[in-house]
């Protein structure tokens, strides 16, 4: 059946701002969206096909919704995997595979992939409790993260001395060591059925602080071709050796020394993708569409330079969303703003992104730092 038809059913787990975007390039091409999401008033919810809440981390509910669908797909990973593993089984093709969304949940196996692989990844140790975590005092500092659960930042620890233990997760973690890095890169490589893979150009990463999440994109990035090249190789790697059809996000340290470490992927559209909807020739949404229904990859080329801003709430507000500012910004040129349609804000929740789009990449960032010095989200 074609992805036109009437007839053809898109299933999605998830109904958060990525698959607002997702839905929004879906619609050029005729593809109907149905989303399974527990929040009524997430923001897929004004714009799928159909939009069932529900709960996708409950096996009943996610077969019920997906046994009807021609293609299921994701836009969070936490989702349950035994309910689409029986779906694939039935005949449901389900992107990216639950065999990837096993691997890619729990941070420990994806470490020991990457160290099964021979892909550069910082040294690190699996451990299961506090008392283990104590075991290694003589070795810290470390970076302990979660197994499981982590997303945006959380689920993370600094460790660096005894002190720090009281902070510690007492259950199932990654210890890794400390990486000197000169900054944090990304590629997004997409994959299709056929093994057709093309990869975005490289990224810059620059994070907030206090909330550790990502504050600005910078695109493309300021490294050399060399790395640029061995960054996407390295993605194409992963992508190949996972066997992943859709597409997968690669954050890495760059290393002072030179060296890419490979910190982290997600198997989905991804916050270091978002300058692709004006940046590039093919957004990383449809390029998902494009990756999952086997149809030809598009275009990743650079139309020209951008750099993303992360609208976050404000530190101090929680309630009904307003935007301080909004009106100004919009007078600005090359500047374009995307709200994801939460209602409700709360300190640090991304509640949307900017991206300026400028021939002077430099430009381009100062500009998104007056946006973020005039655009507040408060209650």
């Amino acid at each position: 059946m074609n992805f036109y038809d009437k007839e053809f059913k898109l299933g999605m787990l998830g109904g958060g701002q990525l698959g607002k975007m997702f839905i929004q390039e879906a619609v050029n091409y005729n593809v109907q969206v149905c989303v399974l999401e527990l929040d009524s008033k997430a923001p897929c919810a004004l714009i799928a096909h159909e939009f069932i809440c529900g709960d996708f981390n409950d096996y009943d509910t996610v077969i019920a919704f997906g046994k009807d669908k021609n293609v299921l797909t994701i836009e969070i990973e936490h989702v349950n995997t035994d309910a689409l593993k029986q779906l694939e089984s039935s005949g449901v093709k389900v992107f990216p595979q639950p065999s990837v969304l096993e691997l890619i949940k729990d941070k420990g196996l994806q470490k020991q992939f990457y160290q099964q692989n021979d892909i550069p990844t910082a040294p690190f140790k699996l451990v299961s409790s506090e008392e283990e975590v104590r075991e290694h005092l003589s070795e810290f500092p470390f970076m302990q993260k979660a197994r499981t659960g982590g997303y945006d930042g959380k689920g993370v620890h600094v460790l660096k001395s005894e002190k720090d233990i009281e902070q510690c997760f007492d259950a199932p973690s990654v210890l890794e060591e400390f990486v000197d890095f000169e900054k944090e890169v990304s590629v997004i490589v997409a994959r299709n059925e056929h093994n057709e893979m093309t990869t975005y150009p490289i990224v810059e990463l620059e994070f907030n602080p206090v909330a550790n999440l990502v504050e600005y994109l910078k695109c493309p990035a300021d490294v050399s071709s060399e790395i640029e090249s061995e960054a996407m190789d390295i993605a194409k790697k992963v992508a190949e050796k996972m066997d992943v059809v859709g597409l997968l996000a690669v954050e890495f340290f760059l290393t002072k020394s030179g060296e890419l470490l490979v910190n982290e992927v997600a198997p989905r559209t991804h916050n270091s993708g978002h300058q692709s909807i004006e940046g590039n020739v093919t957004s990383q949404f449809e390029q998902h569409l494009r990756s999952i229904l086997g149809m030809p990859l598009g275009d990743t080329s650079i139309v020209m330079p951008s750099v993303m801003l992360n609208l976050l709430g404000e530190a101090g507000f929680t309630g009904k969303a307003k935007y301080e500012n909004l009106t100004e910004v919009l007078k600005m040129t090359q500047v374009h703003v995307h709200l994801y349609g939460k209602h409700l804000t709360k300190p640090f929740r991304k509640m949307g992104h900017v991206t300026v789009t400028d021939n002077n990449l430099s430009e381009a960032y100062s500009k998104a730092k007056e946006v973020k010095s005039l655009l507040k989200v408060i209650s």
